[in-house]
C-alpha cells in the first residue's frame, strides 16, 4: 500500500511540477503535512542536499522520501512517479508540436502557464525563507550573499561552500 501512495502522490506531483525542480517545494511542504513522512526542518534539509548534489531538485527529493519512506524499492518507485508524468507529456508534445505549434490557443495556453508557475516558485521561495531566516544574523548571511550574487556572479557552487563554512564558523 505504501508503494502505491508514493507513487500516486509524487506522480501527481511531476504532472503538476510545470517550470521544474523547485515547483515541486509547495507540493512536498502539503505532503509533509498530509502523511508525516518527514518534518518542514527535514524538507528544509533535503532542499538544501539536493541543489548541492548532482541531479535535478524534485527527483533527488523525491528518492530521498522515497527511500526514508520505504526503502529502497520506495525511493525508486517515488522516483519513477515523479518523472513519468514528464515523460508521457514529452512524448505528447513531440507528436503534436509541429501541427499545433502556431495554433493561438497553444500559444495562450503556455503563456498564461508562466504566471502560475512564477508563484509557485516565490511561494517556495518564501517557505524556504520563513524556515532559514531564524536571526538577524541568517538573514545578514542571506543578504549579504544576495547581494554578492547579484553584483560578482560567481558560480552557485562557491556561494553553497561560503554559506556553508560561515555557518559551520559562526555556529549556526
Amino acid at each position: 500500500m505504501i508503494y502505491w501512495l508514493l507513487f500516486y502522490e509524487f506522480f501527481k506531483i511531476g504532472l503538476f511540477a510545470i517550470g521544474g525542480g523547485a515547483v515541486t517545494i509547495p507540493f512536498l511542504f502539503d505532503l509533509g503535512e498530509k502523511y508525516h513522512w518527514f518534518t518542514t526542518e527535514q524538507l528544509v534539509n533535503m532542499i538544501a542536499v539536493s541543489e548541492s548534489t548532482p541531479g535535478p531538485l524534485g527527483v533527488n527529493m523525491a528518492t530521498f522520501t522515497g527511500y526514508q519512506t520505504a526503502g529502497v524499492l520506495g525511493g525508486i518507485i517515488a522516483t519513477f512517479g515523479l518523472t513519468l508524468p514528464s515523460v508521457i507529456i514529452i512524448i505528447l508534445i513531440a507528436k503534436l508540436l509541429n501541427r499545433f505549434a502556431d495554433n493561438a490557443y497553444v500559444q495562450t495556453l503556455l503563456a498564461s502557464i508562466r504566471p502560475g508557475v512564477l508563484a509557485l516558485i516565490i511561494f517556495a521561495g518564501w517557505q524556504i525563507a520563513r524556515i532559514s531566516i531564524t536571526s538577524w544574523l541568517s538573514a545578514a548571511i542571506f543578504a549579504g550573499i544576495l547581494v554578492a550574487n547579484r553584483f560578482f556572479k560567481s558560480s552557485p557552487i562557491f556561494y553553497i561552500l561560503l554559506s556553508a563554512i560561515i555557518g559551520i564558523v559562526l555556529q549556526l
